[in-house]
């Protein structure tokens, strides 16, 4: 026997059991993480820079398992989870260990009385009681691995739930075993069907119903290979699942529902994990709306964070962000089984010229690449395509030549094409002997070629032979009900394979130790302040940012001194800890070019100041920069990420506009770059109505050096607000203008 604890703890488990009719579903979630793994390689600010994967084997394929709380009495909640439980310890070959304080025997099985009564150490128990604390303390002398905690009334419920789940957390970290749950479910232990092969679909989620459209992807000939309910993540949490599934040989993509994120950076470590190893990670994630947030907050008690930083660090890590389960089971399907694409162009064929043109135009305003098919090309199809029908891309062969041979001699000649990745055949409706042809060719020619075929078949029914049989029975024909899954299917395949071709991981390159540049800026940091425009830009300069040419006077003598070094004309402005916006405060004077012009501003910057009771540490005398687009670069603290980098159009443009990226450090230079594209006024930095190209590549280095310092100085600096960073014409720089820091 294991363990010792035949006292209290027994008597506890005992009283628990018979008080509540054997499953109580009433009990907690926290965001507390196990403990961090001192070995792990850390970046400059202290954060892991791998994926810790936790060995699941044991949980998946245990075996031996306990299920405490079992019962074989008839109208018992946890009869039928007793059952169910033996039938999967049974498919995956696992002795199974009933555990009850009044019953000898559970089914058939010797039942023991306590945790401590087990006849060997088992690999996972399964707790159906109420409050799964008591038990977590019983099974940490037992040396068991894995626990799963059904309960619920946890975090989901609010603040005193989210204390309870807190102490389930820290004996969990106590006890040495990992915990599923709690307000989890029956999911991880489905049957899966073993008739079929190819690479499996990986499914998490932190609700399961909404797994459920997944899951039934078997009937469609989809392998699942596991399922990962996680509930409310107490301990085990999303993030090690996707790193656990990204090792596994079978998994061809990992498929998930996420509700809240319990810690940004372990969803990134195994994001990068998944994309090192070229596995896709598509996600439903949801709170992107108010209501969605508050929705998902109540249901698992987390965190959704800012949508826009958990879009942007999904897709800055590959992660596949689709709206709806219909997506994530066809876009899921579709990467775990197509082969990777030896183009990326996209040819529409059909029947029908008007389906064709249809589709074409959802597919180009999606970015997928439609290629002018050559004019030999062109020229091959019109053997077997009239010579009025349209052949360059759409493909439009006027129906009658898929009821004979020359089927398949177009689909063939298509597909010979270099430039074609990808054939997609929309088939609105079923109009037999037609479609029932075209259906059969593509099939065929689909085992003949590396090359993804796609086919949507639109009819409401479904029950056409074509569609259940002939389609439906090819694993190498990817079929769909809508354009829209399809369209989005497809870009999501062409794109993650082009992000894994080129994918290095930023955290290789994540700083290890700080830079000069740290020392410097830790004299200058204030916990708690407001630092003023003076001192902010010095904490740029720390960091080799360009500012203008400017002095710090308290004098009007002394600023019409400066004026004459910096050279005229001069922007004057007050500077204090205390002042954010001076524009609105009349607290900026621009273009001032005289003496006398610099005396009259000093006088009545300091009148507005001593008016609105605002403390200055003085005015500052600055050069005057005209030429360039006004940018805003910027460190914020999100909840989840912790610091997070902001570029966009800036000025006043930054209020009105709201074009901005964001990225979550670390990151290299071709994501300082893909920021810039995905703005909205990106052409403004290649010159519009007659202005000089900007000079790009200062931007990108300003934001790489402001990467740097949100990493080192992440946990000192509360925000960061240059605007606006004006760029100037190619090969002269850019230089901030302002600037606004705040400290922790």
């Amino acid at each position: 026997m294991l363990g010792s604890t035949h006292g209290t703890l027994t008597t506890d488990f005992r009283a628990r059991v018979e008080a509540c009719g054997e499953t109580p579903r009433t009990a907690v979630h926290s965001s507390a993480a196990p403990s961090s793994d001192d070995a792990i390689p850390v970046d400059v600010s202290g954060r892991p820079l791998h994926a810790d994967v936790p060995d699941l084997d044991r949980f998946f394929r245990p075996e031996s398992v306990a299920v405490i709380g079992a019962s074989d009495a008839e109208g018992r909640p946890n009869t039928g989870i007793t059952r169910q439980l033996i039938a999967w310890a049974d498919r995956v070959g696992a002795r199974i260990h009933p555990v009850h304080p009044t019953r000898p025997t559970v089914f058939g099985l010797a039942c023991h009385a306590s945790v401590a009564d087990l006849p060997e150490q088992v690999d996972l128990a399964v707790l159906l009681v109420s409050d799964p604390l008591p038990v977590i303390e019983e099974l940490a002398d037992t040396k068991v691995k894995f626990a799963v905690a059904f309960a619920s009334g946890f975090a989901e419920t609010g603040g005193a739930g989210a204390a309870a789940q807190e102490r389930l957390a820290t004996a969990v970290r106590r006890s040495g075993l990992r915990l599923l749950g709690p307000n989890t479910n029956l999911n991880a232990f489905e049957e899966f069907r073993d008739d079929l092969d190819g690479p499996a679909i990986a499914l998490i989620t932190q609700s399961g119903h909404q797994g459920r459209p997944v899951y039934t992807l078997q009937e469609l000939g989809i392998r699942l290979s596991h399922w990962a309910p996680t509930g409310n993540e107490a301990d085990l949490e999303t993030s090690d699942f996707i790193s656990y599934f990204a090792e596994q040989p079978e998994v061809g993509a990992i498929a998930c529902y996420v509700e809240g994120l319990k810690d940004g950076r372990s969803f990134l470590l195994a994001a990068d994990r998944a994309a090192r190893n070229g596995v896709p990670v598509v996600a439903v994630k949801v709170g992107r709306t108010e209501a969605g947030a508050r929705m998902a907050a109540s249901h698992t008690g987390k965190l959704t964070g800012a949508d826009t930083v958990v879009d942007a660090a999904m897709r800055q890590f590959g992660v596949i962000r689709v709206d709806g389960l219909d997506e994530l089971q066809d876009t899921a399907a579709l990467l775990a089984r197509a082969r990777r694409p030896e183009a990326d162009g996209v040819v529409v064929y059909s029947i029908s010229g008007g389906t064709g043109a249809h589709f074409s135009d959802l597919a180009t305003e999606a970015g997928l690449t439609l290629p002018t098919l050559s004019q030999a090309k062109q020229d091959e199809l019109h053997q077997w395509i009239p010579p009025y029908l349209n052949v360059a891309n759409p493909v439009d062969n006027g129906g009658h030549p898929v009821g004979d041979w020359r089927g398949r001699k177009i689909i063939d000649a298509i597909l010979a094409d270099p430039s074609v990745g990808v054939l997609i055949c929309p088939i609105t409706g079923p109009f037999p002997p037609m479609s029932d042809k075209l259906a059969q060719d593509l099939v065929d020619a689909a085992e003949q070629t590396d090359k993804l075929i796609c086919v949507i078949w639109g009819s409401p029914v479904g029950t056409e032979d074509a569609y259940r049989t002939t389609l439906l029975g090819s694993s190498r024909v990817a079929t769909f009900r809508t354009f829209g899954n399809c369209i989005t299917a497809v870009r999501a395949y062409l794109g993650h394979h082009r992000f894994t071709a080129r994918y290095r991981s930023p955290f290789e390159d994540a700083p290890r130790t700080p830079s000069p540049s740290y020392r410097k800026a830790q004299a200058l940091m204030r916990p708690g302040q407001q630092l003023s425009e003076h001192a902010a830009k010095q904490l740029l300069r720390a960091y080799g940012i360009r500012v203008p040419r400017e002095q710090l006077v308290t004098s009007a003598a002394a600023a019409v001194r400066a004026a004459g070094l910096v050279g005229y004309p001069v922007v004057m402005k007050a500077s204090g800890p205390q002042l954010g916006h001076k524009t609105e405060l009349g607290l900026v004077k621009i273009g001032l070019t005289s003496a006398s012009q610099i005396r009259d501003a000093y006088r009545e910057l300091t009148d507005i100041a001593r008016y609105e009771n605002v403390p200055l540490d003085g005015i500052l005398v600055c050069q005057m920069v005209e030429r360039g687009v006004e940018m805003v670069v910027g460190v914020t603290q999100d909840d989840l990420f912790g610091p997070t980098v902001t570029v966009g159009l800036g000025g006043v443009l930054v209020e009105v506009l709201h074009d901005a990226a964001v990225r979550v450090p670390p990151f290299g230079e071709d994501q300082a770059r893909a920021m810039l594209t995905e703005l909205r006024g990106h052409a403004l930095l290649e010159g519009v109505r007659g202005a000089p190209p900007a000079d790009v590549d200062a931007l990108v280095e300003v934001v790489l050096r402001i990467q740097r310092m949100a990493l080192e100085l992440g946990d000192q600096l509360s925000e960061l607000d240059i605007n606006p960073l004006m760029v100037l014409p190619r090969g002269q720089g850019a230089v901030a203008l302002d600037a606004l820091a705040i400290c922790r």
